[in-house]
């Protein structure tokens, strides 16, 4: 990882010398090593504090809203899956692609540390990646893994290697754009093979651990208003805290249809979930209805094509359909 920091770093040196970008987004360090989070770097010597490796697993795309507000060209380092998020914010008129300059970096990868730790793993202090697998390093001695054992969800289901937007990209081992992923769907078809008495029991065990900490809805590139529902006093439901078990459901529910036939399926909402809510699986369940029910359309596979949900052709599923396929 060592040579491609230095490539990122020189690349973005030299952009903001010249005067081509007012400033570079990317990641730093976290208080511990499997803490890296998004940062604006403005000169070349903060960009000694860029780092990139397998905790990168933030999605840059949302921080480029607060950018694009802004005077001056921006730098942003996208992994192949941020890059699906940049182009729904390009459509969706958020960010302003004239003010982009986009770097694609190669991925091989994120960890999730919550895998690590659910190996009993405490006094984290290092990790060494080996290519298949990951040695981690403790106060009590280094243990190694394969490395699918410790990926994010969202890994073990990538969508692609390849950069749906970018100006330019940085891919210095070609085994970096091979895509190994298992079926993304395939959680949903077991969620669908219960009873609706067992879905209703599976989702409501899985949202009444939700604390309204909000860092769903916070990460997520599609939830992007300016005033959300939820924050609003006069809706009488801006409570901090769920006050009843109907609130936990309606608050997930309704993000969900908020971002139906708009989410990239990023995984950034489980990720940063405290209370490791399977988020992404709910997203999924409506990304595999709109698949079934208008045709498969990738969001953010581009940044002209519209959702699914925002455009009608005479070929559209009828109201009927809903009861027919019994599981929705």
């Amino acid at each position: 990882m060592q040579e491609i920091i230095s490539v990122m770093k020189e690349k973005a040196a030299k952009l903001l010398a010249e005067g081509q970008v007012r400033c570079v987004l990317g990641w730093k360090r976290g208080e511990f090593f499997y803490e890296s989070t998004p940062a604006v770097f403005e000169s070349a010597e903060e960009l000694e504090e860029l780092v990139y490796d397998d905790f990168c697993g933030p999605n840059l795309a949302k921080y480029l809203i607060r950018e694009c507000a802004k005077e001056g060209k921006i730098l942003v380092f996208a992994k192949p899956c941020d890059t699906y998020s940049i182009n729904a914010l390009i459509r969706e008129h958020r960010v302003d692609r004239e003010k982009l300059y986009v770097v694609g970096v190669e991925c091989a990868g994120n960890l999730d540390v919550n895998k690590i730790r659910a190996k009993g793993l405490t006094g984290l202090v290092g990790f060494e990646d080996n290519g298949d697998t990951v040695t981690v390093k403790t106060l009590y001695g280094d243990e190694t893994f394969e490395k699918g054992e410790l990926l994010l969800e969202r890994c073990l289901c990538c969508k692609g290697k390849e950069h749906k937007i970018a100006d330019e990209t940085i891919v210095l081992n070609e085994e970096n754009t091979k895509t190994v992923g298992a079926d993304r769907f395939s959680e949903v078809a077991r969620l669908e093979e219960m009873t609706a008495d067992e879905r209703f029991e599976y989702w409501r065990e899985q949202l009444s651990r939700c604390i309204r900490c909000n860092a769903c809805r916070n990460v997520c590139p599609a939830c992007s208003c300016i005033k959300c529902v939820f924050d609003n006093d006069d809706s009488g439901i801006a409570s901090k805290a769920n006050t009843d078990t109907f609130e936990e459901n309606m608050f997930h529910i309704i993000r969900a249809f908020h971002v139906t036939g708009r989410c990239t399926d990023c995984g950034e909402c489980s990720r940063v979930c405290p209370q490791n809510i399977p988020l992404q699986l709910l997203n999924r369940k409506f990304i595999k209805d709109y698949n079934e029910l208008y045709g498969e359309y990738v969001s953010g596979e581009d940044s002209e094509s519209k959702p699914p949900l925002l455009t009608f052709t005479q070929e559209d599923a009828e109201p009927s359909i809903v009861k027919e396929r019994g599981n929705c």
